[in-house]
């Protein structure tokens, strides 16, 4: 039985909310940088970036909690510790955003429905969603993300990547 995953209707309990901006912000920025900076060039491409250069961007988790500050420049994204309002905020619940990344909902449907907020600089919001929109992410497919986080995929493909390190390149 081949059954696509769909993403639950969720919203993080408030304790999450209320705790999130008390703890520091920083270890999830430098996350959300990391994954993009990995997806430049290959899922994410740099032209369609361009109006980006300098300018500083804020994702607010609304229930979570957290606000993801960071900016793009010619070496790609890096976290931004300014608080002054950003060039472009999107605001959205969590389980939003993991829609928008699983491709389950598009920004169009959740920005009108007003479950995506954006705020800002409205030309360079609109450059983003159809950034978004153009990136063609592969489907996850769940049995597949299941077997290769199991606990022995896991520790085979470490002992692999072991054993290659020990073998001499010559």
């Amino acid at each position: 039985m081949n059954r696509t995953f769909t993403l639950p209707a969720f919203i993080l309990p408030a304790v999450f909310a209320r705790l999130g901006p008390k703890l520091p912000q920083l270890p999830p920025t430098l996350a959300l940088v990391a994954a993009l900076n990995a997806a430049l060039g290959r899922l994410l491409p740099r032209e369609p970036l361009e109006p980006l250069l300098g300018k500083r961007v804020t994702i607010k988790v609304l229930d979570a909690g957290m606000t993801l500050r960071f900016a793009y420049g010619e070496r790609g994204f890096r976290p931004s510790f300014d608080t002054a309002p950003a060039d472009l905020a999107m605001s959205a619940r969590a389980r939003d955003f993991l829609a928008l990344l699983l491709r389950e909902e598009d920004p169009d449907t959740l920005f009108f429905s007003r479950r995506l907020l954006m705020e800002g600089d409205t030309a360079l919001g609109l450059q983003v969603k159809n950034t978004l929109d153009g990136i063609d992410l592969p489907r996850l497919d769940p049995a597949t993300l299941k077997s290769h986080l199991a606990p022995t995929a896991l520790l085979e493909r470490f002992v692999a990547r072991l054993a290659q390190r020990a073998v001499p390149h010559h």
